[in-house]
């Protein structure tokens, strides 16, 4: 159909006359209400830019010699990010000598993996990297999930807090009913009873 009858009968049937295909030979074109295509458009990409999850990547950063103490401290972190659904690179900092005895860096990454199995895997295995060495750990669940956990463990918490306060209202409600129900009721004082009983009317 050439280009002046496509626009004619756009301009009939009261649409936009819209090339969707340029690269095509002939070129196609759409006849659509322009405006509502748009907006479709824009709130697909909206739908779409919220279901998507941002994969963070976390940093730890450890030392070949690192104390006990120390290391659990690290390790209870990276435990935390991978519940939270966030990978987590391990680098192993290397130090004057220490870069001599790069199996120290190897055999701590192992024994990290070992300890986090339950909640991450080895994404990339460790590598040397100049002074350092690197490992990537992925978490063995979603974030959606991890997300959908935190909101459901924070709901229990709301919940629970909500019948302690109206259990404590109630308790204090009857604590108040009694001490009122055991003290003898109190006469009316009248404007007389305002005077010094010395005076003499």
């Amino acid at each position: 159909m050439s280009t002046a009858d496509a626009l004619r009968l756009a301009r009939d049937q009261d649409l936009d006359l819209v090339e969707v295909a340029a690269q095509a030979r002939p070129p196609v074109a759409k006849l659509m209400d322009y405006g509502k295509f748009k907006y479709e458009n824009a709130q697909k990409a909206r739908d779409a830019r919220r279901n998507q999850t941002n994969t963070v990547v976390k940093e730890m950063k450890l030392r070949p010699k690192i104390d006990d103490h120390d290391y659990e401290t690290k390790k209870g972190h990276v435990v935390r990010f991978l519940k939270a659904g966030d990978k987590v690179k391990i680098t192993i900092m290397f130090r004057g000598r220490e870069q001599s005895r790069p199996e120290l860096g190897f055999n701590l990454l192992r024994r990290l993996a070992a300890d986090v199995e339950e909640y991450g895997f080895v994404e990339s295995s460790p590598k040397q990297d100049g002074r350092n060495m690197l490992m990537v750990l992925g978490p063995t669940r979603k974030k959606t999930d991890a997300k959908a956990d935190v909101q459901a463990e924070r709901d229990r918490r709301a919940a629970e807090r909500k019948a302690d306060h109206d259990a404590e209202q109630t308790e204090l409600a009857e604590h108040r009913a009694q001490a009122h129900a055991g003290e003898p009721k109190k006469k009316k004082r009248g404007p007389a009873d305002n005077m010094d009983p010395d005076i003499d009317l």
